[in-house]
């Protein structure tokens, strides 16, 4: 059914889809993890790793592209599943739902010709198969149906798949069809059970599913379930079958029926992990356990990166998928994923690992404001979950208050992480172009008493956890938003040095010159004092790391060779001079960038890489890049809406030395990759970086985005700086004699109506004393 058009379009697609990935063009056979602990699964072997549509998170749906992608990123055996529908003539095609315009262009192929159709007794209005031959839909292209998805690549004409065509095609290691719809074909005298047979002589398929109970029983006879197995699909609990006229909730407590026709069932995540109505996690259920005493495997359904489940998870999506395969009480028998490279990274290199693993790659974990993806940030519960998590450094961006205590704070505005602006301080709002251009309340308006007021007492006021993707709707950790204490720089030096696992703190110091020449407050000198009376000066267990984005800051510690001296280069560089390495390497250690000047962007994707991380490590500069968040919007297309893969590319794609993150977790547990074992000649596929540039190429001239200006070079003039000024102490006024000089104190002049009561009402005293005890 392909016209020569669409046809060209794949093929010119494939050739770029074989470089997505550096090392994609062989599969990969060594296993990372599956060799190691007998899986908690039915048959005792590593969950199954199902693509839905192929790699559908990426691609649209059910095409040869999503289904190419799905076979080269997933694990060797993946299997990817086949949506089935039926056209006029009966020819059966992969396509993810009945109405056909939620993922095509048949609507403007075929304008008007929208119909209704009762489907499970609901009418139901669109563009069905039924309407057409295989021939109609030769001219319909297949479209991303997911509106939060790229549609970048719609332009790449993907023609509708007969389920034979993508079969022979991609030649997938399993092949899962599911049939969602028989009783719809049926009551319009198309039999899927006919296709299905047929087809099945043909097509080594691998499983069948359907949520319809009649259409599997009357197929059950026919297949050898040692080659394709039967599994039952569970839909919403309180949805009726078709077939049965019972819900599906009530079906659940006859699995020992189910066992008679079906080798397993495939039931959304929430019926074994539930979720409260707040969206954190609830008590696991017994289903996967209930299910295998009855012999049944369980596979989970609707995991999907970019659409996330719980908060527990902390937008990390191969921390959910662990959450069903390695838990200590059970493992799913498979998963259906939108992502497969995810799955098949969590099973294969970071299942039975254990909190003791050794790590595997050598990198710098370092906080951004402790653990502040699931923490207020700067606050002792985020540093706290820092450690815990696995961090390496924590860090400590320094703030003066008024009286000239030194704190941890994000930023030097309050309003930036509290809602002081609603406080008895809101009159304190003030703009200083120094600093900002927008107004604040600043630290050093408020005395540490009065921040300790602040954030200590009125609960409404407590320090707040950022949201830097509120605007999308992603809350980081609601239910404990307004939870931890601020600390002085004391006590978080105090707090690092109590800990067996850091290495080192980080002391973040920005806006010194301003603090000294206008507020008369020393911040270095503040921060030197801090780390002696720490007994930093006099140990050698926790390494100290200065950062700043200000030379001159930097140059006040670099006399000192127990400090690691970290320059931030704040702005996005295509490059560096070498003379501007040179001078960096003067004062500093190590350098921190950000990630577009790693991996420069347009239209979030990867355009190129730069030379950046190998001109300064050509220096002996460490580079350490900052941020790296689990929310998948902070992540280009190219990292598959996955925080390990983009860890992952930076590392083993660009050589960092270093990542800064608010979820030290993700990063933490990256290192500890059984797949990126010394003993793996060649990671497997799901664990090679990706190729920038590979994904933009597929995207068509009519939606190629504009060209982005060229990023600027580092230069010497963007690091020369003044020295710090000295600090200019705000001085008290004298007490002078013309202060305390007064004129005498007036004589009393007392009003004369006063009197003249007083002696009324002295009168009416005595005259009651007198009658009262005159007897």
């Amino acid at each position: 059914m392909c016209n020569a058009r669409a046809l060209g379009g794949v093929v010119l697609l494939l050739l770029v889809v074989v470089v997505l990935h550096c090392n994609v063009v062989t599969l990969v056979t060594a296993q990372g993890s599956n060799t190691g602990p007998r899986w908690q699964t039915l048959s005792g072997g590593p969950p199954s790793v199902v693509a839905r549509g192929g790699f559908s998170g990426l691609f649209p749906d059910s095409s040869l592209a999503a289904y190419s992608l799905a076979v080269k990123l997933g694990v060797p055996d993946v299997i990817v599943w086949c949506d089935v529908q039926l056209t006029k003539d009966a020819i059966g095609i992969c396509f993810p739902d009945i109405k056909l315009q939620n993922a095509s262009n048949i609507a403007d192929v075929y304008k008007g010709k929208d119909k209704v159709y009762l489907v499970n007794g609901v009418p139901t209005r669109g563009w069905f198969p039924i309407d057409y031959t295989i021939n109609d839909l030769a001219n319909v292209i297949l479209t991303q149906g997911v509106y939060s998805r790229t549609n970048k690549f719609d332009g790449n004409v993907y023609p509708i798949l007969t389920v034979e065509d993508m079969f022979t095609q991609v030649k997938p290691p399993g092949l899962w069809l599911n049939i969602q719809h028989d009783a719809f074909y049926a009551q319009h005298n198309l039999s899927m059970r006919s296709y299905i047979l047929s087809v099945s002589r043909s097509v080594v398929v691998s499983y069948i599913s359907s949520p319809e109970v009649g259409f599997l029983r009357s197929i059950a006879a026919r297949f050898n379930p040692k080659i394709t197995k039967l599994v039952f699909r569970f839909l919403k609990q309180t949805e009726i079958g078709p077939t049965t006229n019972q819900t599906y909730g009530s079906l659940l407590g006859n699995l020992t029926f189910i066992k008679t026709f079906a080798s397993g069932i495939l039931v959304p995540k929430d019926y074994i992990w539930p979720i409260d109505a707040s969206q954190y996690l609830l008590p696991h259920t017994s289903l996967v356990a209930d299910a295998h005493k009855e012999g049944l495997e369980v596979f989970a359904s609707d995991f999907s990166n970019d659409v996330p489940y719980s908060f527990n998870f902390s937008y990390d999506p191969l921390a959910e998928y662990l959450q069903f395969i390695d838990n200590g009480d059970f493992s799913v028998d498979g998963v259906l994923s939108d992502f497969p490279i995810t799955p098949s990274a969590a099973i294969d290199c970071f299942s039975h690992l254990g909190r003791n693993a050794s790590n595997q790659v050598d990198l710098k974990v370092i906080s951004k404001n402790g653990a502040s993806g699931d923490f207020p940030s700067c606050t002792n519960l985020a540093y706290q979950q820092a450690i815990s998590d696995g961090a390496d450094v924590i860090d400590c961006p320094v703030q003066m208050s008024k009286d000239g205590t030194p704190f941890c704070f994000s930023s030097i505005n309050l309003i930036a992480s509290t809602t002081a602006v609603q406080s008895n301080y809101s009159n304190y709002a003030m703009t200083i172009p120094e600093i900002m251009e927008n107004s604040g309340i600043f630290a050093f308006n408020l005395t540490w008493d009065e921040i300790q007021t602040l954030t200590l007492l009125l609960f409404a006021w407590h320090a707040a956890i950022s949201n830097p993707f509120s605007r999308y709707r992603m809350f980081r950790n609601p239910k404990f938003r307004n939870a931890g204490n601020f600390l002085k720089l004391s006590d978080f030096l105090a707090l690092a040095k109590k800990s067996t696992t850091l290495s080192g703190v980080l002391i973040s110091i920005e806006n010194a010159a301003y603090l000294a020449e206008k507020q008369g407050l020393g911040v270095t000198d503040a921060v030197m004092t801090a780390l002696k009376d720490g007994g930093y000066d006099n140990q050698t267990d926790l390494k100290v790391m200065i950062q700043s984005t200000s030379s001159s800051v930097l140059m006040k510690f670099k006399d000192n060779d127990k400090y690691e001296i970290v320059y931030k280069i704040e702005k996005s560089i295509s490059d560096a001079s070498n003379a501007s390495v040179e001078d960096i390497k003067k004062f500093a250690d190590s350098v921190v960038i950000n990630k577009k000047s790693v991996f420069p962007l347009n239209a979030v994707f990867l355009t190129e890489l730069t030379d950046v991380v190998a001109k300064l490590q050509a220096f002996k500069l460490p580079v350490y890049v900052e941020l790296f968040s689990n929310e998948f919007v902070s992540q280009a297309w190219d990292f598959f809406s996955d925080a390990t893969v983009e860890i992952n590319s930076f590392v083993w794609g660009t050589g960092i030395n270093g990542v800064i993150t608010g979820f030290p977790e993700t990063a933490a547990r990256y290192r500890k990759n059984s797949c990126l074992r010394k003993d793996l000649t060649t990671p497997p596929n799901y664990m090679t970086p990706v190729q920038p540039g590979s994904l933009i190429q597929l995207v068509t001239p009519q939606y190629m985005p504009p060209d982005v200006a060229p990023m600027p070079i580092l230069t010497e003039s963007d690091i020369a700086e003044p020295p710090l000024p000295p600090v200019h102490y705000k001085k008290m006024p004298i007490l002078t004699e013309s202060d305390i000089a007064e004129p005498p104190l007036p004589p009393v002049h007392y009003k004369k109506k006063h009197i003249s009561s007083l002696n009324y009402l002295s009168r009416k005293v005595l005259f009651w004393l007198a009658n009262t005890f005159r007897n």
